[in-house]
């Protein structure tokens, strides 16, 4: 009990975490949350009406194991992540165009990507220090060069979800009339997947590849509980995953716990205000609706 207060009082200790804000490292973390958490804004209410969360969580783990062989031959965690994710996302789109097989596709992928992922750690021993970071994130191993990375991935993200946006809504929202209409559902299914993967690759460093589904869906599922409008949904996912990324790192400085912990943290409480928010103005218009029809 005495370990849980002080870990709780010396979150609110500003003056530590003022000071640790002057720190290069604490920087560059704080710019990859910012950068993460505006691709994973924009993509999460796709994600969430496209029905993909549990692909999200697929593909987390395939950039799992991305990352743990790039520990074991030597090279960037975000490369290896980003590679795994790709792999991962390409599985996905092709082998689950149909969606009564989705799940299925999914949950095959899903546990080979983790059962290979073990099997790289347990290869790597002398990396014992890095094998948790993998699965909950570490700040402290972000670096300029994989920041350059990251925002360079991101850019491509945005502009081919900005190019595709329309018609990727159309096919989210129903994809027999899209297609029925001329729209390439089939491409754009994988696409989108690789789309995901790569943003979820990029939240391997800061929340790790267990809890990345706390930026790349929860905002997204907060947002739309208190809109049906995709341009406002979209702008409040933003902000929400950046809330989430960003806040979540300031909270974990003076503690020193995990980033993880709080990003899922303050991301899950937005999503319980905003449900809140959604019944109460879903109640709202019932009643409105119940009087007028009287």
């Amino acid at each position: 009990m005495n370990r849980l207060l002080d870990a709780l009082s010396r979150i609110f200790d500003f003056g530590l975490t003022g000071e640790l804000l002057g720190y290069p490292f604490v920087q560059q973390a704080l710019l990859a949350a910012a950068v993460l958490g505006l691709v994973s804004g924009v993509l999460a209410p796709l994600v969430v009406t496209r029905k993909m969360s549990f692909a999200v969580h697929g593909t987390a783990e395939l950039a799992f194991t991305g990352a743990a062989a790039a520990l074991l031959i030597g090279v960037g965690v975000t490369v290896g992540a980003l590679a795994g994710a790709v792999v991962a996302a390409l599985l996905l789109g092709l082998l689950g165009q149909r969606e009564t097989e989705r799940d299925s596709v999914i949950g095959a992928v899903l546990s080979f990507g983790l059962g290979l992922g073990v099997l790289l750690l347990w290869m790597n021993p002398e990396r014992a220090s890095n094998k948790f970071t993998l699965l909950v994130g570490q700040i402290v191993g972000v670096r300029p060069e994989e920041n350059m990375l990251l925002g360079m991935a991101s850019l491509i993200v945005l502009l081919v979800t900005a190019l595709l946006y329309r018609p990727l809504l159309f096919a989210s929202v129903d994809s027999e009339v899209a297609a029925a209409r001329g729209v390439p559902t089939g491409v754009l299914t994988p696409v989108f997947a690789l789309l995901v993967g790569i943003a979820t690759a990029l939240g391997v460093h800061v929340v790790g590849a267990l809890l990345v589904m706390a930026l790349m869906v929860t905002p997204g599922a907060a947002a739309m509980r208190v809109t049906a409008s995709p341009v406002k949904a979209t702008l409040l996912s933003v902000v929400f995953a950046e809330v989430a990324a960003v806040g979540g790192i300031l909270l974990s400085l003076a503690p020193g716990v995990p980033v993880s912990v709080f990003v899922t943290a303050v991301s899950f409480g937005i999503y319980l205000v905003c449900r809140v928010v959604g019944g109460l103005r879903v109640n709202r218009l019932t009643r409105g609706n119940a009087a007028a029809a009287v």
